[in-house]
């Protein structure tokens, strides 16, 4: 029986300077959608009478009310997902709130309306009334905690195993369309290129070899592929984190060194040392209150955010990602005396000279 698969939304590609170098295009495309390590992600549940969507009722011509507020139960076992990945001892947390305007991620559960998370920072456009993360069928079936890990992924930047170029999978591609055209999936041949078929760019997967373990990789019946041989008999992923879904999260977010960042201080350039995905964390403590900038100097692709710590706990305050642009990270705020900030930049690729440096003036 065909299983429930994850049903990403189509998102356009970025905007990206023409001529790019061919390493800062794959840095760029590799790293655009994580987080900087050290952030704290919020997450929340829908829970209110007024949380839904009308949905139109397949050749009725009518809508029906669908609500996207779960049960306790299915709460848990989306927790207790979000526990796990925690506990491998990712330098990124996840703390749940009530008010959804705090939240970065927002959880709904429509049946039937499929299973689907935005992939890392995709999630931060949406507005506090949209989902980032839904589940569409029931997370305490036998074998469906799998999917609570799966889009749990998809928050950390991963993407599906399966399409991985590096798979060297040779699909029946009409066997496929007809196989998921059916039910319990009922997708277009449009959604099942998305999904499935398509092959992502190099950069942008989970690892440099395909891993049919992955939490990540969907399990396919048999007749769907016909190349590597031994999968013809279709593919049957455990449904846990594989030593290779651990090395890829604990390679973009490692644990945070013991111990406080540097000092940043006003008007004093730090240099950075820094690798391909390599992180550089300082403490800001502004000697008065006024408008400030912080920004990067010198032959690099950056992002660089900026959080505010509340009750010894790093907020998200402004952020620029400059990769693919002529042009450096530069964010201008306002910072307040007595308050401390904490401020990360993540290098995508350096180019030219590669020199770069960071200050907040």
């Amino acid at each position: 029986m065909t299983a429930r698969y994850c049903s990403l939304a189509q998102v356009p590609g970025p905007a990206v300077a023409p001529g790019l170098a061919a390493e800062r295009l794959g840095a760029f495309l590799g790293g655009r959608r994580m987080w900087v390590n050290g952030t704290v992600l919020h997450y929340c549940f829908f829970d209110g009478d007024d949380d839904g969507s009308v949905i139109a009722v397949p050749g009725s011509g009518r809508t029906r009310w669908v609500s996207w507020v779960g049960g306790e139960e299915q709460r848990d076992v989306v927790r207790d997902a979000f526990r796990e990945w925690r506990e491998l001892g990712i330098g990124l947390e996840f703390r749940e709130v009530a008010d959804r305007s705090e939240a970065e991620l927002r959880i709904g559960f429509q049946q039937g309306g499929g299973s689907w998370s935005a992939i890392g920072r995709d999630a931060l456009p949406a507005g506090r009334g949209e989902r980032t993360m839904n589940f569409g069928w029931d997370l305490t079936a036998p074998g469906e905690r799998a999917t609570a890990l799966h889009e749990i992924g998809h928050v950390l930047g991963m993407r599906h195993e399966h399409q991985s170029p590096y798979a060297g999978i040779h699909w029946d591609d009409e066997a496929v369309y007809a196989d998921l055209a059916g039910p319990p999936n009922h997708w277009s041949r449009e959604r099942t290129d998305a999904n499935v078929l398509r092959k992502l760019d190099a950069a942008e997967v989970n690892g440099s070899v395909w891993d049919p373990q992955s939490v990540m990789q969907f399990p396919f019946d048999p007749g769907l592929i016909l190349e590597p041989e031994q999968f013809r008999g279709g593919v049957r992923p455990p449904g846990g984190l594989s030593p290779l879904d651990k090395e890829f999260v604990l390679r973009w977010y490692p644990p945070l060194p013991p111990g406080e960042p540097p000092a940043l201080v006003p008007f004093r350039s730090v240099p950075l040392s820094l690798g391909p995905g390599e992180q550089a964390d300082f403490t800001v403590e502004p000697p008065e209150t006024r408008a400030y900038t912080v920004g990067t100097f010198g032959e690099g692709d950056c992002v660089v955010v900026v959080f505010e710590e509340r009750d010894g706990e790093p907020r998200f305050l402004a952020g620029h990602d400059d990769a693919g642009t002529p042009d450096n990270a530069t964010l201008r705020m306002r910072l307040v005396k007595g308050r401390r900030y904490v401020v990360r930049v993540r290098l995508y690729s350096g180019w030219g000279s590669g020199e770069t440096a960071v200050m907040c003036w």
